[in-house]
């Protein structure tokens, strides 16, 4: 669909369609050294994949050089390198298109269809916030990051389960996690009698313990269906009890009734069909092969059951340096807590944490660190966690403490601007069409990455080969590239205050410049 923002992914699908039918060769610079010279590389090993030699024809470096459409960002310079085909932007014209439309890029792009929709399912919010393992904590702030992501595009989101637990609420509300609550199970009497009609034949007439209506054999299914890719080889029966029926309960009855604020025409509509909807199960490691067996046992228990189920399976979080340690969720949040409540007392003296004022600060900083925490790795990867003072930094580009130091920075330089601007000792921010874009040939180029949501993104169905990938479209530049001050350049200002522009407060000063 035709956009006017520039982006990433625009960009990406026009490069690869002007070197002709085949796979993607193109891939985004994300390297400093690298970013100096180029934006994107076609790497010389896909172009030998592509071309004979890896010589690509005039007549596609012509097409790449003139390279032109909707989202795409203006090329500067295509050429031949010994690492393959390099091609840098024209990043003057890059600026000066995205600064001077900053509106558009804040909100989200085109949004998808009004009858895409989604069923999120995250079970580790059945148990109670004690009993939540790192892992599990991983599992529901990814599945919460997920669903603001595809209602951000137009998805239709349904979050299930509902909790229960009014701690785990309390706990989910510390945490800035916006989930449904529900204060009574969904009835699985039809599906128990599914269940009791397949495990007749199946249970010999042996007495069975209390919860327990017997044991299903699952790998049958598997093999009939020929999707035997994907699944634990070790998957063969399954325990049917009653705990399990009511979880599918819930499941069955959140695809089929959807809430009245859906998008229009899906609300209690039971008729528009399961194929329409996209069920994500998002488990951590160690829940995966009984999510395998539920998602087969409601194939085998439901005639209409979805047959579009992905699993996000996230990798397992440690503590590094105490491999033996098992937090639970609360106490990680608790121990987050307590080191951002020691930093502002070191900061600022006294005993913050009681003061109602800080209160909320604290929490938000706290869950902040944890979200970058548990959300900047690739979902699917193991993730070590350094818990020790001296990991709070604000030293790096990879830390959320590094992030929220230099947003807390700007915000408090362009407060003290705007302060200053209204004392009259600076001048109104000048208009964007007033400012030189030529001065930063040199800066990176702030093209967006595609926000298109990806259903192959760190999901995989057990139906297919595991693959998983991971998105992350920010990009840090180095210390040395704070270039925005170049937009503003010294000029008089308004009783004789200082011509030292405003930017120069967030780059160091040049060796020429001396120090104070």
């Amino acid at each position: 669909m035709a956009t006017r923002r520039l982006g990433v992914g625009e960009t990406l699908g026009a490069l690869n369609a002007a070197l002709g039918p085949g796979g993607p060769v193109w891939i985004k610079e994300t390297r400093t050294r690298h970013l100096r010279s180029r934006d994107f590389l076609a790497p010389h090993r896909a172009l030998q994949a592509r071309f004979d030699d890896g010589q690509v024809p005039e007549r596609f470096l012509q097409a790449l050089a003139c390279l032109q459409g909707p989202g795409v960002a203006p090329v500067l310079r295509c050429a031949p390198t010994p690492a393959g085909l390099s091609l840098q932007l024209q990043r003057p014209a890059v600026f000066e298109r995205v600064l001077s439309a900053v509106a558009a890029y804040a909100t989200p792009a085109s949004p998808a269809s009004l009858g895409q929709r989604v069923l999120l399912h995250c079970p580790a919010l059945r148990s109670s916030p004690c009993a939540l393992r790192l892992s599990q904590l991983r599992t529901v702030l990814v599945a919460d990051h997920l669903a603001r992501a595809l209602r951000a595009h137009g998805v239709c989101v349904r979050l299930v389960p509902a909790v229960r637990d009014p701690h785990m609420l309390t706990f989910l509300q510390q945490l800035r996690v916006d989930w449904p609550a529900a204060s009574e199970r969904a009835s699985s009497h039809t599906l128990r009698s599914h269940a009791l009609e397949e495990l007749t034949s199946a249970n010999d007439g042996r007495t069975l313990s209390p919860g327990i209506l017997g044991r299903l054999c699952l790998k049958e299914l598997v093999e009939e269906q020929g999707r035997t890719a994907g699944y634990d080889p070790n998957l063969d029966n399954c325990l049917v009890t009653e705990d399990l029926l009511s979880v599918l309960a819930e499941l069955q009855e959140a695809l089929w009734h959807w809430p009245e604020d859906s998008h229009p025409g899906l609300a209690g509509a039971p008729d528009t069909g399961t194929d329409g909807c996209l069920v994500v199960h998002v488990v951590s490691c160690e829940e995966e092969f009984q999510q395998q067996k539920l998602d087969l046992l409601w194939q085998k228990l439901v005639d209409k059951a979805p047959l579009r189920q992905k699993h996000l399976i996230c990798g397992p979080v440690k503590v590094a340096g105490a491999p033996g340690t098992l937090m639970t969720a609360p106490e990680y949040y608790e121990f987050r807590h307590a080191q951002v409540c020691k930093a502002s007392a070191l900061k600022h003296g006294g005993d913050l944490a009681e003061d109602p004022a800080w209160t909320e600060i604290f929490g938000v900083l706290s869950v902040a660190t944890i979200k970058f925490e548990l959300l900047s790795t690739a979902p699917q990867n193991q993730l070590f966690l350094a818990l020790a003072d001296s990991s709070i930094s604000t030293k790096g580009t990879k830390s959320g403490t590094f992030v929220m130091y230099n947003c807390a920075r700007l915000a408090t330089l362009f407060e003290s601007y705007k302060c200053s601007m209204e004392q009259g000792l600076y001048p109104t921010f000048p208009p964007v069409s007033s400012l030189d874009f030529s001065l930063l040939h040199d800066e990176y180029p702030p093209l967006s990455g595609s926000a298109e949501p990806d259903s192959s993104a760190g999901l995989h169905s057990p139906g297919a080969p595991h693959c998983c990938t991971h998105r992350d479209d920010m990009q840090v530049p180095g210390t040395a590239q704070h270039g925005f001050q170049l937009l503003l350049q010294p000029g008089t200002h308004p009783g004789g205050a200082s011509t030292t522009p405003l930017w120069s407060d967030v780059r160091p000063p040049a060796a020429s410049e001396g120090c104070a």
